[in-house]
């Protein structure tokens, strides 16, 4: 297994929790213990989660935190569709967001079924 920091999946999903620190805070204060909270905890849990599983050097451990990573990425889709429909999100970023947590789950989903 590759060190963690080679993949590929998991340099992207760092950018994407980057994106999403920044893009939050644009978001409303009342929001701080809510949404944004909610939404970088789910961001930062994939490339964590790829992380820990690939350092366990067992491939079912692996697998397990590779589906949790996976699991992530369906919250983060979800709490970025929420964003949107309240506004703290404008089309472009939700867009942006969204193709990039798409392609994350599609790599995801390949190394998972690459590993099986």
């Amino acid at each position: 297994m590759a060190n963690f920091k080679e993949l590929l999946v998991w340099q992207k999903s760092i950018d994407f929790v980057t994106d999403i620190y920044r893009i939050t805070e644009t978001f409303p204060k009342t929001e701080i213990y809510g949404l944004i909270s909610q939404i970088r905890r789910s961001a930062v849990s994939i490339p964590s989660n790829i992380a820990e599983g690939n350092s366990r050097r067992s491939k079912p451990d692996y697998l397990q935190f590779l589906k949790i990573a996976r699991g992530s990425c369906a919250e983060v889709e979800t709490q970025l569709i929420i964003s949107k429909n309240l506004g703290f999100l404008n089309e472009d970023d939700y867009l942006k967001l969204n193709q990039e947590i798409i392609e994350i789950t599609k790599m995801l989903n390949g190394l998972i079924n690459s590993l099986q």
